[in-house]
Protein backbone atom coordinates (compact mmCIF):
# COMPACT_ATOMS: atom_id res chain seq x y z
CA UNK A 1 0.00 0.00 0.00
CA UNK A 2 1.02 3.62 -0.50
CA UNK A 3 -0.39 7.38 -0.32
CA UNK A 4 0.71 9.67 -3.15
CA UNK A 5 0.24 13.53 -3.04
CA UNK A 6 0.92 15.75 -6.08
CA UNK A 7 1.90 19.35 -6.15
CA UNK A 8 3.48 21.87 -8.30
CA UNK A 9 -0.02 22.54 -10.07
CA UNK A 10 -0.62 26.37 -11.06
CA UNK A 11 -1.61 28.68 -14.16
CA UNK A 12 1.05 29.14 -16.48
CA UNK A 13 0.99 31.07 -20.10
CA UNK A 14 1.60 28.91 -22.87
CA UNK A 15 5.29 27.92 -23.86
CA UNK A 16 5.83 28.19 -19.77
CA UNK A 17 6.72 25.22 -17.89
CA UNK A 18 5.78 23.43 -14.71
CA UNK A 19 7.05 20.92 -12.40
CA UNK A 20 4.63 18.64 -10.59
CA UNK A 21 5.91 16.56 -7.75
CA UNK A 22 4.36 13.48 -5.98
CA UNK A 23 5.50 12.43 -2.63
CA UNK A 24 4.94 8.80 -1.66
CA UNK A 25 4.26 7.14 1.93
CA UNK A 26 6.75 4.84 1.69
CA UNK A 27 9.91 3.59 -0.86
CA UNK A 28 9.11 2.75 -4.99
CA UNK A 29 12.31 1.35 -5.50
CA UNK A 30 9.70 -2.03 -5.68
CA UNK A 31 6.64 -0.76 -7.12
CA UNK A 32 5.74 -1.89 -10.11
CA UNK A 33 4.99 1.62 -12.15
CA UNK A 34 4.66 5.02 -11.27
CA UNK A 35 2.83 7.56 -13.34
CA UNK A 36 1.03 10.36 -14.14
CA UNK A 37 -2.20 10.69 -15.61
CA UNK A 38 -4.50 14.02 -16.12
CA UNK A 39 -8.53 14.79 -16.55
CA UNK A 40 -9.81 17.40 -18.71
CA UNK A 41 -13.24 18.75 -18.10
CA UNK A 42 -15.95 16.55 -20.01
CA UNK A 43 -12.89 14.00 -21.34
CA UNK A 44 -11.82 10.27 -19.99
CA UNK A 45 -8.40 10.08 -17.58
CA UNK A 46 -5.80 9.78 -19.72
CA UNK A 47 -2.35 8.37 -19.24
CA UNK A 48 0.33 11.27 -19.67
CA UNK A 49 3.65 9.41 -18.66
CA UNK A 50 4.59 6.31 -16.94
CA UNK A 51 7.93 5.20 -15.47
CA UNK A 52 8.54 1.22 -14.49
CA UNK A 53 11.04 -0.17 -11.51
CA UNK A 54 13.06 -0.72 -14.63
CA UNK A 55 13.44 2.94 -15.54
CA UNK A 56 11.43 2.01 -18.92
CA UNK A 57 9.30 5.32 -19.53
CA UNK A 58 6.37 5.47 -22.03
CA UNK A 59 4.73 8.63 -22.93
CA UNK A 60 1.58 9.88 -24.44
CA UNK A 61 2.35 11.05 -28.35
CA UNK A 62 0.61 14.39 -27.30
CA UNK A 63 3.91 15.30 -25.03
CA UNK A 64 6.82 13.12 -25.89
CA UNK A 65 9.27 15.48 -26.55
CA UNK A 66 8.00 18.24 -24.12
CA UNK A 67 7.31 16.44 -20.62
CA UNK A 68 9.64 14.05 -18.87
CA UNK A 69 8.83 11.65 -16.11
CA UNK A 70 11.66 11.26 -13.09
CA UNK A 71 12.10 9.49 -10.15
CA UNK A 72 14.03 10.42 -6.59
CA UNK A 73 13.93 6.77 -4.95
CA UNK A 74 15.97 8.24 -1.52
CA UNK A 75 12.86 10.63 -1.44
CA UNK A 76 10.28 8.62 -2.33
CA UNK A 77 9.71 11.11 -5.13
CA UNK A 78 8.26 11.34 -8.97
CA UNK A 79 8.53 14.28 -10.93
CA UNK A 80 6.60 15.26 -14.01
CA UNK A 81 8.69 18.35 -16.02
CA UNK A 82 6.51 19.94 -18.56
CA UNK A 83 7.87 22.17 -20.99
CA UNK A 84 6.61 24.07 -23.96
CA UNK A 85 3.04 24.00 -21.99
CA UNK A 86 0.10 24.35 -24.45
CA UNK A 87 -3.96 25.23 -23.49
CA UNK A 88 -5.19 21.60 -24.22
CA UNK A 89 -2.65 20.30 -21.24
CA UNK A 90 -5.54 21.94 -18.82
CA UNK A 91 -6.42 19.04 -16.81
CA UNK A 92 -6.42 17.91 -13.21
CA UNK A 93 -2.95 15.67 -12.87
CA UNK A 94 -2.95 12.53 -10.91
CA UNK A 95 0.03 10.77 -9.40
CA UNK A 96 -0.43 6.72 -9.81
CA UNK A 97 1.61 3.97 -8.01
CA UNK A 98 0.81 -0.14 -9.61
CA UNK A 99 1.44 -2.47 -6.90
CA UNK A 100 2.01 -6.06 -7.92
CA UNK A 101 0.23 -8.45 -5.60
CA UNK A 102 1.49 -11.36 -7.48
CA UNK A 103 1.49 -13.28 -10.95
CA UNK A 104 -1.56 -14.83 -10.86
CA UNK A 105 -3.50 -11.74 -9.05
CA UNK A 106 -2.32 -8.78 -11.08
CA UNK A 107 -1.70 -5.39 -9.65
CA UNK A 108 -3.41 -2.74 -7.66
CA UNK A 109 -3.68 0.85 -8.23
CA UNK A 110 -3.58 3.81 -6.02
CA UNK A 111 -3.81 7.81 -6.61
CA UNK A 112 -3.26 10.71 -5.37
CA UNK A 113 -5.62 13.56 -5.13
CA UNK A 114 -5.02 15.75 -8.13
CA UNK A 115 -3.43 19.10 -8.97
CA UNK A 116 -4.90 21.29 -11.05
CA UNK A 117 -3.13 22.76 -14.09
CA UNK A 118 -4.10 25.71 -16.55
CA UNK A 119 -2.15 27.04 -19.33
CA UNK A 120 -4.12 29.98 -20.53
CA UNK A 121 -3.08 31.36 -24.11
Amino acid sequence: QVQLVESGGGLVQAGGSLRLSCAASRSIVDINAMGWYRQAPGKQRELVASITSAYSTNYADSVKGRFTISTDNDKNMVYLQMSSLKPEDTAVYYCNAQITITRAFGSRDYWGQGTQVTVSS
